[in-house]
């Protein structure tokens, strides 16, 4: 791995400083917490990462506009007939890709939304930085910094507000606040050399000091063997109860990172698993969705949670109603759905997001290259559901970024300001500490329903 290609991220893992709150911008948006409501109550946020910028023209197609049809003559999918490889309609402007048809009844229920042009600022079409930004909530930032999930949960007073399934150290959740981290698929079930009696003493001997790296390896010790016990149970309980229904027996080097479509097929490959960026690719998403819901469902104080999927980094062969893209889609549409069953309660929201989106045209290789604007989806009994928000000019050529790119209209931070507000009642002080610097975007104020 090129030595520069995540040094903030290891920066901020290890060097993690105080948090400051920076002041607004131009933008005013005072608003004051209703009386007698408190920080950080009343919901849970969910965040999906999907690493490797994905195609937010093919999930959600603007099946309306013809220049969708003429940029991607082999990739867009058909409009809607009704039939099995055309979009599902969901109004006249925007249908949903068939793979992702679990999601629908979602959307007919009132409870997805998407925001259709979102993103950074300003373009930045490196993976690794472009994520890196995200998600200390600073674009334009290299040095260290803390997540801006992870200071969200430091507005607890540090208690372990936060949990994160799939990845070692997520940039999202690094930071001075408590968090518990749990592997990816059925390594979350194992507690690994902590399962040896001796091994475990030993090691919790070692670090019995009350030196800053011995309290936080007894404090993962006991996170990672609370966590694999409690799925362990919980995997043990749902086998009884199908057998008993059933009747049965008991990253990559920075040359990577670069905008256009790689040269071969090895190089296609090499450039997406570097995307990807350490997240696991989407096909166990799924069951690390029923991990998060079982943990965050058993320990009422983790009101944050992240998962990360890869392998959106679709150069090549990116396909349409069917093919790569569409199987990425389908298990996002499942581990969505699996997330929609443990978070349903009233103020809980998930939220999907990705770094940037891709090119409005195909290239040469039946593929999509490095874009700007993208879809942010919101699923939850508060969102103001079954329709879209935001700003959406079309796919013309003057409207386009560059004439090449779906504009972002609306700055991430902005939607995810409206979670934050909606979801956990922060003030402004807050709101400031955990996205500096960003502007409340009064153009999304219908996107989650007043508390």
């Amino acid at each position: 791995m090129h030595p520069d290609l995540l040094s903030p991220r290891r920066r901020h893992l290890l060097r993690l400083g105080a948090l400051s709150a920076l002041p607004w911008g131009s933008g005013a948006w005072a608003q004051a917490l209703a009386p007698g409501k408190t920080s950080l109550d009343g919901g849970r946020l969910v965040v999906v990462l999907l690493r490797g910028a994905y195609d937010g023209l093919s999930a959600l197609v603007p099946y309306a506009d013809p220049d969708y049809y003429a940029l991607r003559p082999n990739i867009a999918i058909a409009a809607p007939d009704g039939s099995a490889q055309t979009a599902l309609r969901l109004d006249n402007t925007f249908a949903l890709h068939p793979a992702l048809a679990p999601l629908l009844p979602l959307w007919q229920q009132g409870v997805l939304g998407f925001v259709p042009a979102a993103g950074l600022p300003a373009p930045n079409r490196s993976h690794f930085d472009a994520q890196y930004q995200m998600e200390i909530a600073q674009p334009g930032r290299t040095s260290s910094a803390p997540g801006w999930l992870n200071k969200v949960a430091g507005l607890r007073g540090g208690a372990a507000a936060a949990l994160g399934v799939g990845e070692a150290n997520p940039a999202i959740l690094g930071g001075p606040a408590s968090v518990r981290l749990i592997p990816r698929g059925q390594a979350a079930e194992r507690t690994g050399v902590l399962a040896n009696d001796r091994t475990r003493q030993a090691l919790l001997d070692l670090y019995a000091g009350d030196d800053s790296l011995s309290q936080a390896f007894r404090q993962g010790a006991g996170s990672r063997m609370q966590s694999a016990q409690e799925l362990s149970s919980e995997k043990a309980a749902a086998g009884v109860r199908r057998n008993a229904m059933a009747g049965a027996a008991p990253l990559a080097d920075r040359p990577l990172d670069r905008d256009g479509t790689p040269a071969s097929a090895q190089a296609q490959s090499a450039q997406m698993l570097a995307a990807s960026n350490g997240a696991p690719d989407s096909v166990g998403l799924q069951l690390d969705a029923q991990h998060l819901g079982t943990l965050m469902r058993n320990d009422r104080s983790l009101r944050l949670g992240f998962l990360s999927a890869g392998g959106w980094d679709t150069h090549a062969n990116q396909g349409a109603a069917t093919g790569q893209l569409a199987n990425n889609l389908g298990n996002l549409a499942r581990g969505i759905a699996q997330l929609r069953q443990d978070f349903s309660e009233p103020g809980d929201v998930i939220v999907v997001m990705s770094e940037f989106g891709r090119t409005t045209a195909e290239n040469g290789t039946r593929g999509t290259d490095h874009g700007f604007g993208n879809a942010m989806w919101l699923i939850g009994n508060r969102v103001n559901g079954g329709r879209w928000h935001g700003q959406w000019t079309g796919l013309a050529h003057g409207n386009l970024n560059e004439g090449r790119d779906l504009p972002a209209h609306h700055d991430y931070r902005a939607v995810l300001a409206q979670l934050l507000r909606s979801t956990f009642a922060l003030s402004d002080a807050q709101l400031s500490a955990a996205l500096p610097g960003v502007n409340w975007d009064r153009r999304l104020d219908g996107l989650l329903a007043k508390t």
